[in-house]
């Protein structure tokens, strides 16, 4: 189990909806306090257009569900974000990914097998 600490997952003795990356396996309360904390953990400084983007992600998801693979989602908000200079502009604003650290920081779960260990990652 990669060495996870089931204390991560339970909140006054239920079990809390996160994954071992951290990621939320269904989209919990949106609190600007945690994703703020979790922009934090990760060096990234909140701006409106990662704000755009997180709330993008969120609505992608309550409409749609759970995408199917990575690559979807992110050829999405390359087109979503085109204006703005697509995928560079998206990388710029979330190094590690917009998909991977955009929805780890959104609260959004990641698209399934995103991080199957058996054949890579795409953080």
């Amino acid at each position: 189990m990669y060495g996870a600490d089931i204390n991560k997952f339970i909140d006054n003795g239920r079990l809390r909806g996160i994954d071992l990356g951290g990621n939320f396996v269904n989209l919990e309360p949106w609190s600007g306090e945690e994703v703020t904390a979790r922009a934090d953990a990760l060096g990234v400084e909140l701006s409106d257009a990662h704000w755009e983007v997180l709330v993008y992600l969120r609505e992608h998801y309550i409409i749609h569900g759970q995408v199917e693979s990575t690559r979807h989602l992110s050829k999405e908000l390359g087109e979503a974000f085109a204006d703005e200079g697509g995928r560079r502009y998206l990388y710029g604003l979330f190094p590690g990914g917009p998909v991977a650290q955009g929805s780890y920081i959104a609260g959004v779960p990641l698209p399934a097998h995103s991080r199957d260990r058996s054949f890579g990652t795409t953080a």
